[in-house]
């Protein structure tokens, strides 16, 4: 099996269309194909559900999936490390992030890595923690800033960062608005602007909630912080938020309550990172930027 045939599988797989995942590899489609059906002749089964619009993975393509990353993603550590011990740092750094991290400043951390490594690429994405996470334990990312719900999976470390309450975030003209502080209990049968579920501070209020025995209802899911505060601002719901969310400027004019007994619900930032053995020389020289 050769690792050029994984890593054209691997392309078709995230981009779900052959002629997109030749463009980001740069091959011709028809080398593309060839390759896939290379290795779908190897493996004797197919891998892919074509369609003249995508292709979706089989389910022998999903169990192919996430070795065939890890795979490459130890190659990859593998030749990052022999470039480490002759004093080279390059090849390719992947990070994670979810939005509006507190105790990591993501554009500024990677600024000066770039400066300092010109010469290795720098990749970044961003979504929830949950999927962050998943990818750090399939090799698709070499480290991730989440702010992870409940313990994490087996063969993910990680490395705390910061930690802070969960607040109530409402409208001046909401009733709890003048409150200094609000039981759970308080806010049952409100409406709920939160985040997604994917994410670490949605994660971490539903958990509270179903702690205390207080059922709610969340009426409008975001995938963003910007339109979470909007929505607050137009008094079409509260949201349970991390401090430093309430914080921002763009929350100015909203009211924050202190949560009774939320100091048993932190709000807890942390580098998420794959077992000690497959930490890229370059993921370990990004985290000894951090403060």
């Amino acid at each position: 099996m050769e690792l050029r045939h994984l890593e054209y599988f691997v392309a078709v797989a995230e981009e779900h269309h052959f002629t997109r995942a030749a463009e980001r590899l740069m091959i011709s489609q028809s080398g593309l194909s060839a390759s896939v059906r290379a290795l779908e002749q190897e493996l004797g089964t197919p891998l892919f559900v074509r369609s003249t619009r995508s292709v979706e993975l089989t389910a022998a393509g999903r169990a192919l999936l996430d070795e065939a990353c890890r795979t490459l993603a130890s190659v990859r550590a593998a030749k990052e490390a022999v470039a480490a011990v002759q004093g080279l740092m390059r090849g390719v750094l992947t990070i994670g992030t979810e939005q509006c991290l507190a105790g990591v400043d993501v554009p500024a951390l990677l600024a000066r890595f770039r400066a300092r490594h010109p010469g290795v690429e720098v990749r970044l994405r961003q979504a929830g923690s949950a999927a962050l996470v998943q990818d750090i334990t399939s090799g698709r990312l070499d480290v991730a800033f989440t702010a992870l719900s409940g313990e994490a999976p087996e063969g993910v470390r990680l490395r705390p960062i910061t930690r802070a309450p969960m607040v109530l975030l409402c409208h001046p003209g909401h009733r709890l608005a003048g409150a200094e502080t609000a039981g759970w209990a308080d806010l049952g049968g409100e409406e709920f602007v939160d985040f997604h579920p994917d994410w670490g501070a949605r994660g971490l209020t539903d958990r509270a909630f179903a702690a205390n025995r207080v059922e709610r209802r969340v009426a409008l899911e975001v995938n963003d912080v910007h339109s979470l505060i909007d929505l607050v601002h137009h008094g079409l719901g509260i949201a349970v938020v991390p401090q430093p969310i309430a914080r921002k400027e763009h929350a100015a004019g909203l009211r924050t309550v202190r949560l009774a007994g939320a100091e048993d619900h932190l709000w807890e930032v942390s580098a998420a990172l794959p077992q000690e053995d497959r930490v890229s020389p370059a993921a370990r020289k990004l985290l000894s930027y951090l403060p």
